[in-house]
């Protein structure tokens, strides 16, 4: 709330929240759309929103001149007028679905807060993206799941792989998932592993900055996702900005793509494998990596077995293996391993994790080792203590899957089989263009 002082100036002009103001400071002149006063602002200090989309805050002084602008119709903050929804998309051109799940390109900022929450329908997402209908026809909008992404779990990957695979065996071209980027490549990777025989692209999208700010990306990402959409190819893949200005976005494997920077438009990066292709807002795409499987006729299947009681461990200096213990008496099926470098886990330290893993292999619980590194690949070969590990331990190696790969990957198979020499052989055959055969130096650091 603001100032009692400011308040009163406020009702003595007729101005409320949402109306359009003039301010005038030390011979300046600011115009914008009044907004609330978040929890955390100062209460002297008058925040508009200016016609460019960003906010600005303007600290109150005795000599400042402030007056409502009487031509100018009042906004409903953070809401688009339902009648600018009725998005009309041309029949002629190709027919695709939009899949909103929630996140950042879904969200608009809450005034009172200041900060994002998740709010918007689909609609409202294409409404700031008119350029999508001269691309495609957007027939269908769905919305099986909306939350941030952080809050999915396996259950929200399994929904929306139903509701994907229903329209890709339809007439569609295409589908476009947008989602929250936090845990994006998580969904990617378990779409990647439940929609086998995959005969058309599935695009997943998401936003850095949310689409009512001024410098969002969520318009640059759907229009190049669009484009994708209608291609040749046929993988699963998350289309985002390949560098921090609005030049190209990057369409990157489901299985080989990483959140790596927490807030750079650019985040998205390809770990171990180039970018499948640089994409255009002009609808100009370059194909880089030539192993891309592409569009061809046929059902899309199902198969969506998961097993949820599986863990994620990194170990560390120090780190406690009896977590292993306790984890099992809870019922955890299987272990991804974070380990250092080519795979390794405190071996001969106080705290071995050997022996607790050779226990619990014995007993039927499968552990994948994957490096904290994320670039390179495990090597059970090198040192004496990785041949512990993976020969007299029985641990599967990871090869060269980013532990969020594998910890998706390791719940799909465990969804299939419960006979270790089937999950040994599962977790180290290639299905999504998961593993490589060669670690090779393009993959680095794209």
């Amino acid at each position: 709330m603001y100032s009692s002082r400011l308040r009163k100036i406020f009702s003595e002009k007729g101005i409320e929240i949402g109306d359009r103001i003039r301010i005038e400071k030390a011979g300046r002149v600011y115009e914008g759309l009044l907004m609330p006063k978040t929890e955390f602002s100062d209460p002297d200090c008058v925040v508009i929103k200016l016609d460019s989309g960003y906010n600005i805050g303007i600290a109150w002084e005795k000599n400042m001149k402030i007056e409502k602008l009487k031509s100018a119709e009042k906004k409903k903050l953070g809401r688009i007028d339902e009648s600018l929804l009725r998005i009309k998309f041309n029949p002629e051109k190709p027919k695709i679905s939009l899949i909103s799940t929630g996140g950042t390109i879904a969200s608009r900022v809450d005034y009172r807060t200041g900060g994002v929450h998740a709010a918007s329908s689909p609609e409202e997402i294409l409404h700031n993206v008119p350029e999508l209908a001269d691309i495609v026809n957007i027939h269908e909008m769905l919305s099986p799941v909306n939350k941030m992404s952080e809050d999915f779990s396996p259950k929200d990957w399994i929904e929306t792989a139903r509701v994907v695979a229903k329209r890709l065996n339809s007439e569609d071209r295409g589908v476009i998932i947008t989602h929250g980027t936090d845990t994006m490549h998580f969904t990617s990777a378990a779409l990647s592993f439940f929609l086998r025989n995959l005969t058309k692209p599935v695009i997943l999208v998401g936003a850095q900055r949310s689409s009512d700010r001024g410098s969002s990306d969520a318009g640059m990402n759907l229009i190049c996702a669009a484009h994708v959409s209608v291609s040749d190819v046929a993988e699963v893949g998350i289309c985002m900005h390949g560098e921090m200005s609005d030049s190209f976005c990057l369409f990157i494997r489901g299985t080989k793509v990483r959140k790596m920077h927490t807030s750079r438009r650019d985040a998205f990066r390809p770990i171990n494998e180039k970018p499948l292709a640089r994409v255009w807002p002009s609808g100009k795409i370059e194909w880089i990596n030539q192993k891309r499987k592409k569009r061809k006729e046929g059902e899309v299947e199902l198969d969506a077995k998961f097993e949820e009681r599986i863990a994620m461990l990194k170990v560390y200096p120090g780190s406690d293996p009896e977590v292993i213990d306790f984890l099992v008496s809870k019922g955890c099926k299987g272990f991804v391993i974070e380990g250092t470098g080519l795979g390794h886990v405190p071996t001969f330290a106080e705290k071995s994790w050997i022996e607790p893993i050779k226990k619990h292999v014995k007993d039927g619980i499968p552990f994948v080792v994957t490096s904290q590194t994320l670039y390179g690949r495990v090597n059970p070969h090198v040192y004496t203590n990785l041949r512990i590990l993976f020969k007299e331990a029985k641990a599967i190696p990871g090869e060269d899957m980013l532990p969020e790969t594998a910890y998706v990957k390791l719940g799909w198979v465990l969804g299939h089989t419960q006979d270790m020499d089937e999950i040994r052989k599962m977790m180290l055959t290639d299905y999504a263009g998961e593993i490589t055969d060669r670690s090779l130096p393009e993959g680095f650091l794209y």
